[in-house]
């Protein structure tokens, strides 16, 4: 079990167990709660406390405590995210992207950084072999033979398949010679190994990365050797990915010598320079991971537009740990990583305040797409990188990541418009259970009149989850101290207008007891049905068209609850004729707020 555990797959299993991204939206959510709660309890202690002192009787107090509570507890809080969420879900769906950890839309609307695999996510992973170079007198075709003997198909490595379907294609006849042992690419070697009889004795012959294979011929010429790497450095200008080929004289000996090069096309997809081009003007900042040389990595870098600061990543292994978080911030892309070197700079850039988004398609890739906050896994992904990822994309190409980002950034302004609501709701609710308190020494609604308020307003909310709303050009940071300030605003300015509301209430249609309560009840139902419309756009309430199903359920809303005051169905009736007047009022004292609110959202950056 614990030779499992040192291999290399059983040390990318324990990464992928102990990686975990934080919830970021769950951490928000929870501030949203605890904010609304404390100030629901301060209100409570001090309304609690003042009828202690006057003697109020148990039962009264027990009222204005579970009034309280039902004003501010976000009952409607967890089936609010999860429509949000799922209908974001369900259209990125339609779109490709298939959601397998719902969070993670949220998390995609602040991410600002994307690290890019770049063999399968920017470019095809659909390579062939380029016309061989031999060196040492050697011919192209046995450059060609020797990469075939050093391949296997049951592995499926893809460069393996390439070089043997080449070697088909071009007539390379391998029927005498047998594969008598074969050690697979290894990352860590960078390079597979077999054992071949044939030519009436038994050899070895290797292929792999041209600066291990050159490093092993060591009878090689410092001619040769210069010519080899010099040629090497031009493939790599071109964007060929290289592979060097060795034999050795007898399976006894280790004297390799360089047989030749292996040019290697993968191309980038055709939709790849368009993403990094769309990612970059919606603020998401593009970094390319590859295990090729540096070389390589920063022509395809300058094909697709990514940039050209490119970094060795055995470079960055020797700084301190300030010094590679600077380094990754600052740089474009790493060359010549290790797998888990991607898992490493997913978590040194989470350190530092990103919210990091990573594509994959291997298995290597697995604990890097389980800790960033968004993992894509591409479509022709492994089944672990697939498990290992939030968002898996079931068409080819890479287009749907700019679908997911700006779905996620939609959901983003649905959500913020609900805290936004909710937060205005506490201040209103609290402001006037607390002035109608010490005004009048009564709770202003009754224990069923706010279960009906709280009622109303989460149906309304509830169809924020399909609201028209435009995704933004920049990632989307909460901001809880500036939304509450701004929630406060306009709830305390709603709090005034209610107190005004409740003064007309009282004067002029001579409302008491539950009549009054009534009358209150219907103001904050009205208002919590049209104060979304104020709250769903960060301009002017009339920049954008809401979505048909806000419209239906505040029509619906309004007609049924002016119903049941006049009808007095199960609360104490009203005049039609004091039911239009709040209705009316509410209205207007309602979208009035869209000009202070504008100003206050200008104000504070939301």
């Amino acid at each position: 079990m614990d030779q499992g555990a040192n291999t290399y797959f059983g040390k990318t299993a324990e990464l992928v167990r102990i990686a975990k991204p934080v919830s970021h939206q769950e951490r928000i959510m929870m501030a949203v709660v605890k904010y609304s709660m404390y100030m629901s309890l301060a209100a409570l202690i001090i309304v609690v406390a003042d009828a202690t002192l006057v003697h109020a009787g148990i039962l009264s107090m027990l009222e204005l405590a579970l009034t309280f509570l039902l004003g501010t507890v976000p009952v409607a809080l967890p089936a609010v995210f999860a429509v949000v969420l799922s209908v974001g879900a369900m259209d990125l769906a339609r779109k490709g992207a298939l959601v397998t950890r719902l969070d993670s839309i949220e998390d995609a609307a602040s991410m600002d950084l994307l690290c890019l695999d770049k063999t399968g996510t920017i470019t095809q992973n659909k390579l062939s072999v380029s016309d061989p170079i031999s060196f040492q007198g050697f011919r192209k075709e046995d450059v060609a033979l020797m990469a075939s003997l050093a391949s296997r198909e049951e592995t499926k490595d893809v460069i393996d398949l390439t070089i043997i379907e080449y070697a088909r294609a071009a007539g390379i006849d391998s029927s005498a010679y047998k594969q008598v042992s074969f050690t697979p690419f290894h990352p860590a070697t960078k390079r597979s190994e077999a054992t071949i009889d044939g030519r009436g004795d038994r050899f070895k012959v290797t292929k792999g990365a041209p600066q291990v294979i050159i490093s092993i011929c060591r009878s090689m010429s410092e001619e040769t050797r210069t010519q080899a790497n010099e040629t090497v450095e031009a493939l790599s200008q071109k964007g060929y990915r290289t592979i060097a080929v060795a034999t050795s004289e007898s399976e006894a000996l280790d004297n390799f010598q360089l047989v030749g090069l292996l040019p290697l096309a993968d191309p980038p997809r055709p939709d790849s320079k368009t993403m990094i081009l769309e990612l970059k003007t919606l603020g998401v900042k593009p970094k390319m991971l590859t295990g090729d040389n540096i070389a390589v990595a920063k022509e395809i870098a300058h094909q697709v537009s990514i940039g050209d600061k490119m970094y060795r990543m055995t470079n960055l292994s020797a700084l301190s740990e300030a010094d590679q978080v600077r380094i990754l911030d600052e740089n474009d892309g790493f060359a010549e990583i290790y797998p888990e070197d991607k898992y490493r700079i997913v978590k040194l850039l989470q350190s530092r305040g990103h919210i990091v988004g990573m594509t994959g398609d291997g298995v290597n890739d697995a604990p890097a797409l389980k800790q960033a906050e968004v993992g894509i896994a591409v479509s022709d992904s492994t089944d672990v990188a697939k498990a290992a990822a939030s968002i898996v994309l079931t068409e080819p190409g890479t287009h749907q990541i700019i679908e997911a980002v700006k779905t996620s950034r939609q959901i983003y302004q649905r959500m913020l418009t609900w805290v936004i609501n909710k937060v205005t709701k506490v201040v209103q609710f609290v402001g006037l259970l607390m002035l109608g308190y010490f005004w009048l020494q009564a709770a202003l609604v009754s224990v069923l009149g706010m279960v009906l308020v709280v009622f109303a307003n989460d149906f309304v909310t509830m169809s924020l989850a399909t609201d028209n709303v435009k995704y933004t050009s920049s990632p989307n940071l909460w901001n809880v101290k500036n939304i509450t300030l701004a929630s406060l605003v306009i709830g305390l300015l709603l709090v005034a207008g209610g107190t005004f509301a409740v003064w007309i209430g009282i004067e002029y249609f001579g409302l008491k007891g539950g009549g009054l309560q009534s009358f209150v009840m219907l103001m904050l139902v009205f208002t919590s049905q049209f104060r979304p419309y104020i709250a769903r756009e960060r301009r002017r309430c009339w920049s954008s068209r809401p979505g048909r199903e806000l419209l239906v359920a505040t029509v619906a809303t309004v007609l049924g609850f002016a119903l049941l005051g006049v009808y007095g169905i199960i609360v104490p009736p009203l005049t039609a004729y004091e039911v239009l007047f709040i209705l009316v009022f509410s209205g207007v004292l309602t979208f009035s707020l869209d000009f202070p609110k504008y100003y206050v959202f200008r104000k504070l950056g939301l």
